[in-house]
């Protein structure tokens, strides 16, 4: 069964292309997640992982990207189910720029049950740190 989830859209004052650039390289990912929530961070331009406390590990795999509009990402083989989550950036206006994201996962009811609300959340935190380190 498909799980989706949206975060909430962020509004950045800075352009696409730059919204674009900063998350294009994966390492800038660990600058987007709470410090006190994970461990075990690994990174390379294209993929990164990390432990979520008290849960899995998540690899995430840069599949494909449309320059400055969007990037594709796709669990790595160490995800504890298949999921795709996509990034999607808007130009808004001179300087502005609405980013959010996407996620749709195969979790079963079981799991669904104790993901969908930290997940939620995590996505959200990354959408508003987004904004953050891009009007620093």
């Amino acid at each position: 069964m498909s799980t989706k989830i949206e975060s909430k859209k962020v509004s950045i004052k800075n352009s696409t292309q730059a919204v674009f650039e900063f998350l294009n390289d994966f390492n800038n990912i660990k600058a987007l997640l709470p410090t006190d929530k994970i461990s075990d961070w690994e990174s390379t331009v294209d993929a990164c992982s990390f432990k979520i406390q008290n849960a899995a590990i998540i690899p995430l795999v840069k599949k494909s990207t449309t320059p400055h509009s969007k990037i594709d990402i796709v669990g790595g083989e160490k995800a504890p189910f298949p999921f795709t989550l996509d990034i999607f950036i808007n130009e808004k206006g001179a300087n502005e720029t609405e980013a959010y994201l996407f996620f749709e996962g195969d979790i079963n009811m079981f799991l669904k049950m104790m993901v969908v609300k930290p997940l939620t959340a995590l996505f959200d935190y990354m959408a508003d740190g987004l904004k953050v380190e891009l009007e620093k």
